[in-house]
């Protein structure tokens, strides 16, 4: 019987989820954020046979840096510019240890011909903006121009892969699970998972999606109140997931509602300007999987403040 009722919180978080998904990019007509399966995910299919090259790359420096690095590849940001799409997956993917926060992420838009590197703000003195923005000036963009997208990055991420190494990050751990990507940042009995998992992932949603169907001043109340239905609901009447997630459910949208109205009026130019991230280095939103095997995921980690340039080809 114990067994069946937690199957049965599990399927209501993974329904949920699929359901704050699905309704969140409906309401917003944003694009969605992929699931983190590897360390290059080339959704705009530009970077053929010097793909599998980038992931061996990436895989290098985080072996010996511990810092972690992800590139995505995608054919349009819009309607959002460059960098409010690139804060947005840097602040789901989460990158980078948790407890150090060493992640950076590089997105690159083809039909837009936009390009951003997203600095997590451990590594900002390493890759500081001016920096940066230098590397996709002089190593991305020329590479670019030629039809040469794995080259290009593969340059930049050369560059920035001897910027950390400068940095005297904390060694990596010894890889215990055959990949250094791969660490199990839950450290929750099999009880707490499902309203933990709804925390990280649903209540997010839920809430962005609340601020902009009814704004900012009623948002956040209904937000709280589903996150303490979801609390009662998959936390077993306890109070902890209760009082949890309706806290969280609150606090979210009233951040969510402040980062839309500051995104409104910074960086619409796709430059580096500042941004917020309500980001605190938690839990990795990573699916865990890999497409090219080895079991990759985020470290759960990468606290991104905006950090970062962008740039055109």
């Amino acid at each position: 019987m114990r067994h069946a009722h937690g199957f049965l919180r599990w399927l209501a978080a993974g329904l949920l989820l699929a359901w704050a998904l699905t309704l969140g990019a409906q309401a917003q007509g944003l694009q969605p954020v992929p699931a983190l399966s590897d360390r290059v995910i080339d959704q705009a299919g530009v970077l053929g046979s010097g793909r599998a090259a980038l992931v061996e790359q990436l895989a290098r420096l985080e072996r010996e840096t511990g810092a972690q690095l992800v590139v995505l590849t995608l054919a349009t940001t819009q309607p959002e510019d460059i960098a409010a799409y690139a804060h947005r997956v840097a602040d789901q993917w989460k990158i980078g240890r948790r407890e150090i926060g060493d992640g950076l992420l590089i997105v690159v838009a083809v039909q837009d011909r936009r390009m951003r590197i997203e600095v997590a703000r451990t590594l900002e003195g390493a890759v500081p903006d001016v920096v940066a923005g230098r590397i996709i000036r002089e190593r991305m963009a020329p590479a670019f121009r030629q039809g040469d997208y794995a080259g290009g990055i593969s340059a930049a991420v050369s560059q920035i892969d001897s910027l950390i190494r400068g940095e005297k990050l904390p060694a990596p751990e010894p890889d215990t699970h055959g990949e250094s990507g791969s660490h199990d940042t839950t450290g929750a009995g099999d009880e707490d998972i499902p309203w933990l998992l709804t925390g990280a992932f649903v209540v997010p949603v839920v809430a962005r999606v609340l601020v902009s169907l009814t704004g900012r001043l009623l948002g956040p109340l209904l937000s709280g109140g589903v996150g303490v239905l979801l609390g009662a609901l998959l936390g077993g009447g306890a109070m902890i997931p209760i009082v949890a997630l309706g806290v969280l459910g609150f606090g979210v949208a009233v951040l969510m509602a402040i980062s839309s109205a500051i995104a409104r009026v910074t960086d619409t130019r796709g430059g580096s300007g500042w941004s917020w991230s309500w980001s605190d280095g938690g839990s990795s939103s990573s699916d865990g999987s890999s497409s090219s095997g080895g079991g990759f995921s985020s470290g759960g980690g990468g606290s991104f403040g905006g950090g970062g340039s962008s740039g055109g080809w």
